[in-house]
């Protein structure tokens, strides 16, 4: 059965700009960021993720988890991040289309953090703000059969991703199939539906806007549950998506300076380039900081020089390659 929702001229708008961005991403190589880029992103997904459910730990002491380092704070909040690392790490393992990975996931993410993780739940559940009924979730006897028709949804609906990602986003929050870890199983599996269309995806931390105003996600359940169909959370998504999509390329903009360059250039692994090839990611900089950039990549001994005057190439060295 497919879930319902319309598709709002807002909608068809958005879907155009998120195309066109990633579009602009593909051509500038930014597909695949670099690694220090990955690695701050990562660390806001899991941060803004659990903040939205609670969480205590800052960025700072997240990024010390990530590192194997002792960090002091609730052993409760510390589990559910080490969890969060463990999924964050390892998304490829899991494939959005199918459910047992989806319990496989949960179980993971909730691991020592409620009983019966990775199980759907086995009774009927409501989501109260002060003394208001928000949500009342379906009974626990549909679980299986309605978790059951969105994943044929998912499999077999021609829809494009970015809708199908939103849709199922909503569709589970509704359904709400598990005691706890709803909220987070609901973001983690739309950037799992999105990266299988677009691998940059696995970087764009959007539940960092969405942990920012809270309030507009919340708002945009609660409109759809009351229309009956997900199209509010649809348009509202697709929004979220499309500015964490601007705020990449505002990044790949951003002034750098020769070190940040370097090592950027050296993440998009291009084996071969000319010193064009090379103005052509740094859009903003001159021929003669181009130049000094390649230059400096010569004497540190990241690039090696072929040919001479207007026939020069460059070549990474081996043993630079930052994949």
């Amino acid at each position: 059965m497919k879930p319902p929702y319309d598709i709002t001229p807002n909608i068809l708008k958005l879907i155009s700009s998120i195309s066109e961005k990633i579009g602009e991403i593909n051509a500038n190589y930014l597909n695949k960021p670099s690694t220090t880029l990955r690695k701050q992103n990562r660390i806001k997904t899991i941060h803004s993720s659990l903040k939205i459910e609670g969480n205590t730990l800052t960025e700072e002491q997240i990024t010390a988890l990530l590192e194997n380092k002792r960090v002091i704070g609730p052993q409760k909040d510390i589990k559910e991040v080490l969890n969060a690392i463990e999924i964050y790490e390892n998304l490829e393992k899991f494939n959005p289309y199918n459910e047992k990975s989806f319990l496989e996931a949960h179980s993971s993410l909730m691991n020592n953090l409620v009983e019966n993780a990775g199980k759907y739940r086995k009774q009927g559940v409501g989501i109260v703000k002060g003394s208001k009924v928000e949500h009342l979730a379906p009974p626990y006897e549909n679980v299986p059969y309605l978790m059951k028709d969105l994943f044929q949804f998912l499999k077999k609906s021609e829809e494009i991703e970015l809708i199908k990602s939103c849709v199922f986003h909503y569709e589970m929050e509704f359904i709400h199939p598990f005691l706890d870890g709803n909220g987070r199983m609901g973001r983690l599996w739309q950037t799992l539906i999105l990266m299988r269309k677009y691998p940059v995806f696995e970087y764009i931390p959007f539940e960092t806007l969405i942990s920012k105003d809270q309030e507009k996600y919340y708002k945009a359940l609660s409109e759809s549950d009351k229309s009956g169909k997900s199209t509010k959370f649809i348009e509202y998504m697709l929004n979220v998506i499309d500015t964490s999509i601007s705020d990449l390329l505002k990044y790949n903009n951003r002034t750098l300076n020769e070190k940040d360059r370097l090592d950027y250039f050296i993440s998009l692994n291009k084996s071969e380039f000319t010193r064009k090839d090379y103005m052509d990611i740094f859009k903003d900089i001159s021929s003669a900081t181009a130049s000094r950039d390649l230059k400096k990549g010569l004497e540190i001994g990241i690039f090696e020089k072929i040919g001479e005057r207007n026939k020069t190439k460059y070549r990474l060295k081996t043993g630079y390659n930052n994949s």
